[in-house]
């Protein structure tokens, strides 16, 4: 078992600004939802790049495999980006998606840009991505509770996609 390292915690936000929409949820679950959506966003944003840094770096007896990993893992993510961005403003939000948001806003820790062997990278990114699956996880609990039926689907399909990212991650240091 791999043991996640505790993340470091993004900035305390304010309450968005939403704008006009005709989209009936409540004005409080739409605020609670796109928070929760805007910390996915950044979080994955994040993590994309941070397999995309593995994909770039790895060496080793077993890089090409590796490095075919990594892609995939930081394909997978990426394909989850649009779909939480769009959802954001549909509700009224203002999807926070820059590169320089992210990376004030995630709440992933920083991954080491020093080679350190292929396998350390595997193991970085299983943390990661353990810790970002989490996170979705809660997220799909509270939308829920809070009352978007919708946000909550969309947020148990990411937490499917990182989840099967993650078995991919982890297959390589499992015997």
């Amino acid at each position: 078992m791999v043991n996640i390292a505790s993340s470091t915690k993004p900035k305390k936000k304010t309450a968005p600004t939403l704008v006009s929409t005709r989209n009936d949820l409540p004005e409080a679950t739409r605020v609670t939802s796109i928070g929760l959506l805007n910390q996915a966003l950044a979080d994955l944003t994040d993590l994309h790049s941070q397999a995309k840094q593995a994909h770039w770096n790895v060496t080793g007896p077993a890089f090409f495999f590796q490095h075919e990993l990594f892609d995939k893992v930081a394909d997978a993510v990426f394909e989850q980006l649009d779909d939480i961005a769009e959802r954001i403003v549909a509700l009224g939000g203002i999807a926070e998606g820059t590169v320089r948001l992210a990376a004030a806003n995630s709440a992933l820790p920083e991954f080491a840009v020093e080679g350190k062997g292929a396998h350390i990278y595997v193991l970085a990114l299983a943390n990661r991505f353990a810790l970002a699956a989490k996170s979705v996880r809660d997220a799909v609990g509270a939308t829920s509770d809070a009352g978007d039926a919708d946000t909550s689907d969309l947020l148990t399909a990411v937490s499917r996609a990182l989840d099967k990212a993650l078995w991919f991650l982890e297959a390589h240091f499992r015997s």
